[in-house]
């Protein structure tokens, strides 16, 4: 009985989470159409694309491997449900939630190559590429252990309702994770994954249900990744907090949405440059920490 209550909440918590995230990639959308002077479209749209998905057609390309094919889609979902409980709900360990992070990216990469589309190869193989913005999540790990003396999560939260937010004590290793979460947005300079020269990347070919269920799967990535960015970072001051916690995802898809909006699309190798460069940044600080 304990079991089947523990599963209905998780799924209610999944749902909240998918719904959340949902209006927050409309609103992204939306003001970023505001900024770019169009009228854009309905802060739900992401909503009702997802529903309106169900109702397709399942398509399956003559070039496709089946069995990966639908795997890959169902393997989404399935990493960042995982990723909801671990993080979210039990605030368990960061190094689980990198784990499940680079999981996630093995899925984009098989989900690229499932379809066999060109324009699905150059995306799976973008996302490898793409991988160099888990470098300054480890880092960015090490450093707040070496602060914390823990990588759980719970603890880090702690930790900073007693010593103040982390934001100010570790601003270079806050700006990579701010980073991680801003290639994780549509139209980020850094979605080089599914930018528009490769149509929509690695999703391109999945259609339906099956791209229903990979937007439900980025909804909640999105939920997740704004609420460990600040649970790292701000601690207990917001995701105390629920309605604190929704005006802090608020804010930060804002100012997200104004950098998406005023800033191009980077070519494949600037973006990995970049991300490079910032992973550099935090493992000298990371040094520098473990030095003294």
């Amino acid at each position: 009985m304990n079991a089947a209550f523990s599963m209905f909440n998780g799924l209610m918590y999944a749902l909240y989470a998918f719904l959340v995230g949902g209006i927050l990639l409309g609103f992204h959308r939306k003001l970023m159409a505001r900024v770019q002077c169009r009228p854009g479209p309905p802060i739900i749209q992401y909503l009702i694309h997802t529903f309106k998905f169900y109702f397709k057609e399942l398509t399956f390309p003559i070039s496709a491997g089946n069995p990966l094919y639908v795997f890959v889609a169902l393997m989404d979902v399935m990493v960042w449900m995982s990723a909801l409980s671990i993080a979210v709900v039990f605030e368990s360990s960061l190094l689980i939630l990198i784990g499940l992070y680079i999981l996630q990216k093995i899925v984009e990469h098989g989900c690229g190559l499932s379809s066999g589309s060109p324009y699905g190869k150059v995306g799976g193989v973008r996302s490898v590429f793409s991988a160099a913005a888990e470098i300054p999540l480890f880092a960015a790990a090490g450093i707040v252990y070496t602060v914390t003396h823990s990588l759980i999560i719970g603890d880090i939260i702690n930790y900073q309702a007693v010593n103040g937010p982390l934001i100010f004590q570790l601003p270079i290793c806050a700006f990579a994770v701010f980073v991680l979460v801003l290639s994780k947005a549509p139209f980020s300079p850094f979605a080089i994954v599914k930018g528009k020269d490769i149509i929509s990347g690695y999703l391109t070919e999945h259609y339906g249900p099956l791209e229903a269920i990979i937007m439900i799967g980025d909804a909640i990535a999105w939920f997740v990744l704004l609420w460990l960015f600040m649970a790292l970072f701000l601690g207990p001051l917001i995701v105390a907090s629920p309605v604190l916690t929704l005006l802090g995802m608020f804010v930060l898809t804002i100012i997200i949405s104004f950098i998406c909006a005023l800033t191009p699309l980077l070519a494949p190798n600037h973006s990995v440059m970049l991300q490079i460069t910032i992973a550099s940044l935090t493992l000298i600080d990371l040094a520098y920490r473990i030095i003294h």
